[in-house]
């Protein structure tokens, strides 16, 4: 299901948000916008660094599959970031297609 079918998500400070095969880098950053942009989030963190930083620490992650894609996408979501002071701990290099793979081939 897609995001539109959960209305007020980006609202809830406690959801998280995972791509498990990032390319670009574009979703996490749509759902970080999507984040930063609530009003409800801009109510509770009213500092837009400290959300930011809530965002990228205890809600959004993200895993590439190789080490070129996952600069690059390290390059999107961070770019505007020069000072790299935001937590980048959510965001690992992790191929997670074997994974896939496997349980698929677990299916009774």
């Amino acid at each position: 299901m897609g995001l539109r079918y959960y209305p007020g998500c980006f609202d809830d400070d406690s959801k998280t948000f995972i791509d498990l095969y990032m390319k670009s880098g574009l979703y996490p950053a749509e759902i970080v916008r999507r984040l930063y942009t609530s009003t409800k989030m801009k109510q509770k963190y009213r500092d837009d660094n400290a959300r930011l930083q809530h965002i990228f620490s205890k809600q959004v992650y993200g895993l590439a599959p190789t080490s070129i894609i996952y600069r690059i996408a390290m390059n999107f979501i961070f770019g505007f970031n020069a000072g790299h002071k935001m937590d980048r701990s959510h965001f690992k290099l992790c191929n997670t297609l074997p994974y896939a793979e496997m349980d698929a081939g677990r299916k009774t």
